[in-house]
């Protein structure tokens, strides 16, 4: 069985990018065949002439949120004290929403974080791994203070500040729902044209939503796989999507996902024969070697951390050896990595 640590590897710095390209399809495309562990050079609009016309391609249509808030603690005599910061996940059922915060340690119950005159929320509740429930409390509701003072929440190891231009690039220009924290960013290589010309071959398109939590960026940091707690993330799979996915895929067409957000929710409410079943609700579910993957026959995805989760789905769709090898064949062609980098087909 894996470990953690087997799901390292060397990475220069000046390969994670750190602005998006100017044109989202000029991505670089590596395709590895699983099977033989063969890999091969392309670009990302060579996809018209990989896909098929009997296939299906499925998208995560879920939009990024502007999540993060930066605000000011407020004493106990409501004068303002330290900075502080949020991180929304999802709103709960009863209006209170879900949260990361920094400082943690300031954040208690009964505390006010304050983003203006006419918005501020309450610590209402402390619930371990980072999270801590919230409830908006000035005149403006969760979804009016995003719009006036939320930031695009950019990831971890992009070093810079969200800039005008994020709000537009870090998002698939098909998304519709919203509800995610980062980006499904497979989906960030996708021009309307490249959409159209994919329908325009016979290819199908189904979509789905999985709205990402921060547990995507949330390193494995125990050595047993199993030991490692994933955050749920809400799904939704209508019942037209998933009669279209397997009409096509009984009739011999491959069903090709576009990110590890797409193949979670696939598997999430496939049956044992990789049959869909529509639903909604939340997964927990990590993919990792030796998975077998029921309702996917392609994977496009990004290039991901070391020790991610995101890594190991990869690792147990095309399998360890030949992914690994191939993250090592990018780096040494100098490939662009994560969120806004180049893109990989496992076929």
């Amino acid at each position: 069985m894996h470990k953690a640590s087997d799901f390292d590897y060397d990475l220069p710095p000046s390969l994670i990018a750190q602005e998006p390209l100017a044109d989202r399809g000029a991505s670089r495309l590596l395709v590895l065949e699983g099977a033989s562990g063969a890999v091969t050079h392309r670009r990302f609009t060579d996809l018209t002439e990989l896909i098929q016309p009997a296939d299906v391609l499925v998208l995560n249509t879920s939009r990024v949120i502007p999540a993060r808030l930066h605000g000011q603690r407020e004493t106990g005599n409501v004068q303002r004290g330290g900075r502080a910061e949020l991180l929304l996940v999802r709103e709960l059922a009863d209006g209170t929403w879900l949260a990361m915060g920094h400082p943690g340690g300031k954040l208690k119950p009964g505390r006010r974080v304050v983003f203006g005159d006419d918005s501020a929320v309450e610590i209402v509740e402390m619930l371990g791994g980072g999270l801590r429930r919230i409830r908006f409390v000035g005149t403006l509701d969760a979804r009016g203070t995003l719009a006036r003072y939320g930031e695009v929440p950019l990831p971890p190891y992009i070093h810079r500040l969200p800039t005008p231009a994020d709000r537009e690039r870090y998002q698939t220009v098909y998304a519709a729902h919203d509800g995610s924290v980062a980006a499904p960013t497979a989906g960030l290589h996708f021009t309307a044209q490249l959409v159209a010309d994919i329908k325009r071959k016979g290819t199908a398109v189904a979509t789905l939503d999985l709205h990402i939590g921060p547990g995507t960026f949330k390193p494995v940091e125990v050595e047993e796989l199993a030991s490692h707690p994933m955050h749920p993330e809400a799904y939704q799979v209508t019942e037209a999507a998933a009669d279209l996915i397997n009409a096509r895929r009984a009739a011999g067409g491959a069903v090709w996902a576009v990110g590890t957000t797409v193949v979670r929710t696939l598997e999430t409410v496939a049956d044992q024969t990789g049959r869909l079943r529509p639903g909604s609700g939340e997964t927990r579910l990590f993919i990792y070697p030796p998975y077998r993957c029921r309702a996917v026959d392609r994977l496009l995805t990004n290039f991901h951390l070391p020790r991610s989760t995101l890594l190991m789905l990869v690792c147990a769709f095309g399998g360890f050896e030949a992914v690994m090898r191939a993250y090592e064949e990018a780096v040494r062609e100098r490939y662009r990595f994560y969120s806004y980098g180049d893109a990989m087909l496992v076929i």
